[in-house]
């Protein structure tokens, strides 16, 4: 197996500070042991994400590898991809889910353009509902409810955060945006963004990130009544995540969907103000069932029921 090293193997906290800002900042309520569990399963997400995304000639082969030793093959993994199983293995987090991260994962080695919406939900859960699943088991929750709850946070944020990063997947060659919704290439939607100002195509790009954070308000409505199902110690912690990644889509709307201006940030005095709100998300109340429409074009996907 590739064991290929990336820049440095800092800690699982540290990694988290430093690429997962708001998460770093919700994770500060989760008291030390959850926090730590935390920081481990994202540093394995980073981990592979980093892979994907970097520029080392044998990437695929790599990521084909991990995903081989997570289906349970005697290969020789990795510290990082050792130190999850042993994770995985200690709080009960399925290896499918992760198998299916690793899927989605290889499918952004080849440029990207999604046809349609369920095309674009499908991939979300593969590289962050799935994610929702495993956090899920890393804090503690056996309400087996709360799976397809987590799984709607996950794609709430992977929404999210195609709507932030239109430009910069442009520039590798992808486009997450269904082509029914902006039918333009990669490389146009680059060039509109980065100079040359096509205003037919940066307006109707900027319509579909509108609707990009429309479909995610969905996803993020049933997460939030679904955050009643977990731990009550996990329950804060996962509203501020919930509720500091959601406002990303609304700043972006406050600047009137210029995606072409370069990503946007929260600020540390929203967050501050958003974790204060997150208090009310803890009053006891009754999850309705799962709306089964959010997963019609999830069917046969990990946790999905």
């Amino acid at each position: 197996m590739n064991n290929p090293v990336l820049p440095d193997s800092p800690a699982p906290k540290q990694v988290l500070a430093r690429h997962g800002k708001s998460f770093y900042w919700a994770s500060k309520f989760l008291g030390i042991e959850l926090a730590d569990r935390a920081a481990r399963l994202y540093q394995f997400c980073r981990y592979v994400d980093d892979l994907a995304d970097g520029d080392l000639p044998d990437r695929q082969e790599s990521l084909e590898d991990i995903r081989a030793r997570l289906a349970g093959k005697e290969l020789a993994a990795g510290p990082e991809i050792e130190a999850f199983i042993a994770l995985a293995n200690s709080n009960n987090i399925p290896l499918s889910a992760a198998s299916e991260l690793l899927d989605g994962m290889l499918s952004d080695q080849n440029p990207t353009a999604v046809a349609d919406e369920a095309e674009l939900l499908r991939y979300c859960h593969a590289v962050a509902g799935t994610v929702g699943l495993m956090m899920c088991r890393v804090l503690n929750c056996e309400e087996p409810r709360a799976d397809s709850f987590a799984i709607d946070l996950g794609v709430a944020m992977q929404l999210t955060n195609i709507s932030r990063d239109v430009l910069e997947d442009a520039k590798m060659g992808r486009r997450y945006l269904p082509a029914s919704w902006a039918n333009f290439t990669p490389a146009q939607i680059a060039k509109a963004g980065l100079g040359d100002e096509d205003t037919d195509c940066r307006e109707q790009v900027a319509h579909g990130i509108a609707r990009l954070l429309d479909l995610s308000e969905q996803y993020y409505a049933s997460a939030l009544l679904g955050i009643r199902l977990l731990p009550f110690r996990s329950r804060l912690s996962i509203a501020i995540a919930l509720r500091v990644y959601r406002q990303i889509g609304w700043v972006l709307r406050r600047r009137n969907l210029a995606w072409w201006q370069g990503r946007v940030m929260v600020t540390g005095g929203e967050k501050a103000l958003l974790s204060l709100r997150s208090l009310a998300d803890l009053r006891p109340k009754k999850v309705p069932p799962h709306r089964t429409q959010l997963h019609q074009h999830l069917q046969g996907l990990a946790g999905v029921q």
